[in-house]
């Protein structure tokens, strides 16, 4: 044992070799708060460069004993810093405040947990566990730097409280390796997190969380973030003690919603199993956006509170199920889903395709056929044709207000007469319609024949059906010599004939090139 110990270092080094707990804590909660305004005075003290020595070239531990560094209600005065060193033995902190700030760079544990702790800030860039890295419950003051570490089992922040450093940011992981389930539930985060690149071997939990970041563009910057399972942004129960996971709370336990203050990016993210946005609220500046520009992930549930302001980005996004709710999506403007691709729709609740068409109208201010044709798609692939020719007869109604006047003139005949084709049973009504009018006309008239002696008897129904028919000769049309007001009736005819022989045929063609 070094000279010049202290009483609490003594018994902390005394600890050590025997592997048991040291507990410098009085059994008040409120002076043991470490996070209080109780002082700690030097009886409850030790040097950090003593906690170092042991961590590092500790004494050996008693027969049949293994030594670990386990502290409650300590006071670590100094800096805490074992940069680039390996620490064997097991060290487990609760209830403990640092007086200055962690420093770990590129170095190896096998488990570390700091359990409700104060810290003024972890620094930690390449750390390498083989096991767990937890650090629930702990305030940090000035951010966690977890820059390409590597994480062996579990990483745990929840309930943590997480302040931002000089950069803005609250937790710096880009490149972070997490090899299971990275869990910060109930979370407190005073700034942005950055996990720009981080891996996740199983799920990453953002249940209940608060990602509050007032002071700059986005609560969390997350591009090509892998997670092999599920990202869940969910509520959480908050009790005491905490149940999260996704349980059912019990009666009377305060349900914890998740809550983003800021855009959130996660572009080209790859995700294994899905992205689970339900009852999430997200709460942006108009110049903000929650991006998930080309993320590729079986299941998109979509089925958070309806963003006020900001925008939702899906540009290039690959999704199979799309699971939402027509009450989460934003309004007319806040929509971007070009080359957006799905291939199921699941509805949660109701959601009429009238609502839906209004989806397809929100996400393109400017006229495109692309998100209505992959709606339609979607629609017929799962057996819903009807549903299908609605919405393309919406994309044509809204790309005929892109048209001049002609053309809008023209889309206006057709919409009238068949619906471009998506409803042809108009246009045997239409035609039955105007050969009855015509043919009732047209017995009021006897017309004289071109020619004395050649051609058919007179015969009014077949002589309107002649007119309205522009490819059939049905033997009627060009024996009658029709005169004055007649003579306009029968060029009306026939131009309605030919408006609806072209509509027919532009109708089946469209749907010949669908199909």
């Amino acid at each position: 044992m070094p000279d010049g110990l202290t009483a609490a270092e003594i018994g902390m080094w005394q600890a050590f070799q025997n592997g048991s707990r040291y507990d410098l804590s009085s059994g008040d909660a409120d002076v043991d708060d470490p996070h209080g305004g109780h002082p700690w005075g030097p009886e409850r003290s030790v040097r950090a460069r003593v906690i170092c020595l042991l961590m590092l070239d500790g004494p050996p531990a008693l027969p049949g004993r293994v030594s670990s560094i386990k502290l409650t209600g300590v006071q670590i005065t100094g800096k805490l810093d074992v940069a680039g060193g390996t620490v064997e033995p097991y060290v487990e902190m609760k209830g403990c405040r640092f007086e200055k700030e962690i420093v770990l760079p590129e170095s190896r544990f096998s488990t570390l947990r700091l359990v409700d702790c104060s810290i003024p800030r972890f620094e930690a860039a390449r750390l390498h566990t083989e096991g767990d890295l937890h650090l629930p419950r702990c305030h940090v003051h000035r951010g966690i730097r977890l820059t390409d570490a590597q994480i062996g089992t579990d990483l745990l922040l929840n309930q943590a409280v997480v302040h931002r450093d000089r950069r803005g940011r609250t937790l710096t992981g880009d490149g972070l390796t997490v090899g299971q389930d990275f869990q910060a539930e109930l979370m407190e985060s005073h700034g942005e997190m950055s996990l720009r690149g981080a891996q996740i071997g199983v799920s990453l939990s953002l249940r209940g969380s608060r990602l509050l970041n007032p002071y700059g563009s986005k609560a969390l910057n997350a591009p090509q973030l892998t997670v092999e399972r599920t990202l869940y942004m969910t509520p959480a129960a908050a009790s005491n003690p905490p149940l999260t996971g996704g349980s059912t709370p019990a009666r009377g336990v305060r349900v914890q919603k998740f809550e983003s203050q800021g855009g959130m990016r996660l572009d080209d993210g790859r995700f294994g199993d899905a992205i689970d946005f339900e009852q999430a609220r997200f709460d942006m500046q108009n110049e903000q956006e929650l991006s998930l520009r080309r993320i590729q992930v079986p299941e998109l549930r979509f089925l958070g509170e309806k963003p006020a302001r900001g925008s939702v980005v899906l540009s290039g996004a690959k999704i199979v199920n799309l699971v939402d709710k027509s009450t989460s999506w934003p309004g007319p403007g806040q929509l971007r889903v070009g080359g957006f691709t799905y291939e199921n729709l699941v509805p949660r609740g109701s959601f009429p395709l009238a609502r839906r068409l209004e989806w397809v109208l929100s996400a393109t201010p400017e006229y495109s056929p692309e998100p209505y044709e992959k709606l339609a798609t979607v629609l017929r692939n799962s057996g819903e044709d009807a549903d299908a020719r609605e919405v393309l007869l919406a994309k044509q109604r809204r790309r005929r207000e892109t048209l001049p006047l002609a053309g809008k003139f023209w889309g206006y005949a057709q919409d009238w007469t068949v619906a471009y084709g998506y409803r042809p049973g108009r246009a045997a009504v239409w035609m039955a319609v105007l050969w009855a009018l015509g043919a009732l006309a047209f017995t009021q008239y006897s017309p004289p024949r071109l020619k004395d002696g050649e051609g058919p008897e007179w015969n009014a129904p077949l002589y309107a059906l002649d007119l309205l028919v522009p490819v059939i000769n049905l033997g009627q049309d060009g024996y009658w010599r029709v005169e004055g007001h007649w003579q306009w009736a029968a060029a009306a005819l026939v131009l309605l004939g030919w408006i609806l022989a072209t509509t027919v045929a532009a109708g089946a063609t469209r749907l010949l090139r669908r199909g």
